[in-house]
Parts: C-alpha cells; structure tokens; sequence
C-alpha cells in the first residue's frame, strides 16, 4: 500500500510549525536541503564504521530533513523549480552514500549477503526515482500524482531502512539489515513494474481519447 497524495500534504502539515521555526532562525529551504545531505553524510560515514545503531539513527533523522525542506518552501511562498531540483538531487545523492556506507561496512563485516542486497537495494531504489523522473518529463502523471504509485516510495525505503540499521545495532546481528534490504530490493521493484504500468495505461488512455 502506497502513501496517498492526501497522506503525504497531512503529514507535512505536522512538520509546518517546525519548519516555519527553521525559517524565523534564518534558514532557507535550499539551507534545510543542505543541512539534511549533511546529516545524511554523516550516517554514512558511521555506517561504514559499522555504527549501525547511531548510524541508522542519523540516517533517519537526515531523511526526515526532506520534509522541511520543501514544507518550509510552501508554507513562505519560496517554491521555485530550482528548489524543487535541489531537493530531488541531494535526496538522491544521500542516499546512494548511505547505501555506500552500508556496503563498505558490510564488506569490513564480511558480510557478503549485506554487500549484495545492498547493491540491489540501491538499484532498485533509484529506478523508482527515474521511472518517476522520465514518466514526468515525458509528460505522464504531471505534478506529485507518480509519487503516490507504487508499494516502496522514499519515505517507506527510509523507515524500513533505518529500522533495519537500528535493529542490527541493538542486536549485535546483521540479519535485521538483511531482512530490510531485501525488503526494499523487492518492494521497490514492485514499485518499479507498477510505475511502468501506470504509466502504460496512461499512454492507451490517450491514445484512446485522441480517436
């Protein structure tokens, strides 16, 4: 079950008051993007130390940074299409190195199975993103409609994720990590073959409409 249009603008509403905080202390949306990358990094880095408990900690909380960001845009009127490219890119640049971090721990762990999963976790995840991407820019599913499509969009994969780090920490076992890994492998392509259905039942829809 994906998260709805509706769901996502609710939730984002929680973290208005916190994000309109942000801003009176003097922080841009494009600040909040920065900020949250950082922190992002910075988990990585304790990843690959094989901190997986604070790792997946600061992972989380780096993730949750995506929610002001844009919230803090909306909320004062500063959305613009290069907010919007910033937000998207950094957010897909975290986490391919939170993936990163979680390879170079697994392999100083000797944990082929983490390397794997990882590195298809990290595959599947990103062809979520370019399905949406591409589908837009060709013209499908305009404005956020294709961030509702699909089992395993980013807000899932960074629970599940995070979760999965957490548990493996508190347990001393990388089997949790294993589990969630392999979760997000599958589910985001799921997400993936649902996007590309979506999308090609737009294009019969329109075709149709065009006789």
């Amino acid at each position: 079950m994906a998260i709805s249009n509706d769901s996502r603008t609710r939730i984002k509403k929680i973290f208005e008051p916190i994000a309109l905080g942000m801003g009176r202390l003097g922080l841009t949306p494009d600040g909040l993007t920065l900020i949250g990358f950082g922190i992002t990094v910075i988990g990585a880095i304790l990843l690959g130390l094989q901190l997986w408990l604070v790792g997946g900690l600061i992972v989380f909380i780096g993730g949750v940074f995506d929610m002001f960001d844009g919230t803090l845009a909306r909320a004062t009127g500063q959305v613009s299409p290069l907010g919007a490219f910033m937000d998207s890119v950094f957010d897909r640049w975290g986490e391919a190195i939170v993936y990163l971090g979680i390879v170079v721990g697994g392999t100083t762990a000797g944990s082929d199975p983490v390397i794997v999963l990882a590195a298809a976790a990290l595959g599947a995840a990103f062809m979520v993103s370019y399905t949406r991407a591409k589908s837009e820019g060709l013209g499908f599913t305009a404005g956020t409609g294709m961030a509702a499509i699909g089992v395993m969009p980013r807000e899932i994969r960074l629970v599940i994720l995070s979760l999965g780090l957490i548990v493996a920490g508190i347990a001393g076992s990388l089997v949790a990590l294993e589990i969630a890994l392999g979760i997000i492998a599958i589910g985001a392509t799921i997400t993936v073959i649902q996007r590309i259905l979506h999308v090609r039942n737009q294009a019969r829809h329109s075709v149709t409409s065009t006789k």
